[in-house]
């Protein structure tokens, strides 16, 4: 896996369903986002998400093929561990706005980065080209762009929503 400074990366895999791999970077991002929304409903989920959320940066950090992504891992540990140090010596309840923060950033990026790599300019080698030559359907990459963006959007949604009834 890599992560270049451009907001691009590639990752290399030996087989695996390719239908899941395909839309797994942009629909996962989405997910997650969604999932660290919902966990920053509650102080005990959100020490639980602030916990795996380092677990898999040390993780990363350890099968990384660049400095780059090591660096950005190493200060997102530092960083969310001194967030979570001073929640738990003041009263101030950083974390939970922390990991609300890196959910929504996540969703909407997920959005945007689908809308800019999939939609708006057209690249043969995109994911979502990929899969529409395995796809049995007549859908193209642009096609099956703009129903990953409608299926990011909902994620985003629906743990805005459901953010709210936890909340309420």
């Amino acid at each position: 896996m890599q992560v270049h400074a451009n907001e691009g990366g590639v990752t290399q895999t030996r087989g695996g369903i390719y239908w899941i791999i395909l839309p797994a970077g942009y629909l996962g991002s989405s997910f997650w986002g969604m999932i660290f929304i919902l966990a920053s409903t509650n102080l005990l989920t959100t020490r639980i998400a602030a916990g795996c959320f380092i677990l898999a940066l040390v993780i990363v950090l350890f099968v990384a093929d660049n400095w780059f992504l090591r660096w950005l891992c190493i200060g997102f540990v530092v960083f969310i561990a001194v967030v979570w140090v001073i929640q738990e010596f003041t009263s101030f309840h950083i974390l939970k706005y922390v990991i609300l923060f890196i959910g929504v950033m996540n969703s909407l990026f997920s959005v945007y980065d689908i809308y800019d790599d999939l939609i708006s300019r057209r690249v043969h080698s995109s994911d979502a080209e990929k899969f529409a030559e395995i796809c049995p359907c007549p859908c193209n990459g642009f096609a099956w762009g703009v129903i990953w963006g409608f299926i990011s959007f909902i994620f985003l949604c629906a743990s805005i929503y459901l953010g709210l009834v936890i909340l309420s």
